[in-house]
């Protein structure tokens, strides 16, 4: 018991119950299935995100170009499959996406592994050439026509159910990407040698390189898998809209890490957990549906979201000093 209430999954867990309870009876509409449908959609871009900046974190370095590189990827796949009449096929625009993605975020990464620069002051420049090659050279018009196989995508439900007044509500197929990533994520974390790495790097990066891990390579993973999850997370959203706008996804950042540091990973490195980040993505999510189901200004989502983060490392900061003084460390 004392083990499980250390960790910043049990009380994440708790306080999502505890605000759907809250919720629920303040309107109970937030326990209807189209809204926890709509949750779970609204959750699959910035989860995708997140495990992205996850592992960034993990590795102690910081991503803040994620949302360019989606933006990039999604209008650059929907123009190219326009201008080329491949838009029949879903499959084919993720991939183009996902390796458009793979592109830019290894860009940051040769950066970061062959120069040594400082990992936010690549991304955060990388963010800006990005957004503005984009907007300078590829377009700014908004692709409203987007191809047959992104449109048949933003269609496809996993479960779909009819309600008593005769419409239908439908779980996204799309919100499946999150989950997968999620579990693949998780996998090479917790059970690959490249995981262990990844943590080792966060831990101190000078004894993990004593200790046979490759710092370049296991780097030049961690921003292309950054830069795919970006692209396909760019996409999703794009299929979710019904159309790709190179001016999305902006300031959609903060969001992020907040979830992705609300799930119990540090901002210096060696900590975290893909059960927390989703954790943290559903809170997040719930937190900004929640403002707008009890008729709250929308404004007042990021006073919500920059408390959350206070409290969040709040919490960590506490649950770490008691396992340092648990073992007479502190």
């Amino acid at each position: 018991m004392r083990r499980l209430l250390q960790r910043q999954e049990f009380w994440l867990a708790l306080l999502l119950l505890v605000l759907g309870t809250g919720i629920g009876l303040a309107n109970p509409a937030f326990w209807s299935l189209a809204n926890l449908f709509d949750l779970c959609q609204s959750s699959t871009v910035m989860g995708l995100f997140a495990l992205g900046v996850l592992v960034v974190l993990i590795s102690g370095g910081i991503d803040v170009s994620f949302a360019a590189i989606g933006a990039f990827s999604m209008y650059v796949t929907s123009k190219v499959l326009l201008t080329l009449d491949l838009g029949d096929s879903a499959t084919t625009a993720f991939l183009l996406a996902g390796a458009v993605g793979l592109s830019l975020g290894l860009f940051n990464g040769l950066f970061i592994a062959l120069f040594r620069l400082p990992t936010l002051i690549v991304t955060l420049g990388s963010a800006s050439l990005f957004r503005g090659f984009l907007l300078a050279f590829v377009g700014t018009t908004i692709v409203n026509n987007l191809p047959e196989g992104m449109i048949r995508f933003s269609k496809l439900t996993l479960w779909e159910r009819a309600l008593p007044d005769g419409t239908a509500v439908g779980l996204p197929f799309s919100f499946l990407l999150f989950v997968v990533a999620a579990l693949l994520v998780g996998f090479v974390l917790r059970r690959t040698m490249l995981g262990r790495g990844i943590y080792a790097m966060g831990g101190n990066l000078v004894a993990a390189a004593r200790a046979g891990f490759r710092i370049r390579r296991q780097q030049l993973f961690i921003y292309g898998l950054v830069g795919v999850l970006s692209g396909v997370a760019g996409l999703a959203h794009a299929c979710m809209m019904r159309n790709a706008n190179p001016f999305d996804l902006v300031g959609l950042e903060l969001n992020v890490i907040a979830a992705v540091v609300l799930g119990g990973a540090s901002i210096t490195g060696g900590r975290g957990t893909v059960l927390g980040t989703v954790l943290g993505v559903l809170l997040i999510v719930t937190i900004n549906n929640s403002l707008i189901l009890l008729d709250i200004p929308s404004y007042w989502q990021k006073v919500v979201t920059g408390l959350v983060i206070l409290a969040s490392t709040g919490i960590t900061a506490h649950t770490s000093g008691q396992r340092l003084r648990g073992v007479g460390l502190c």
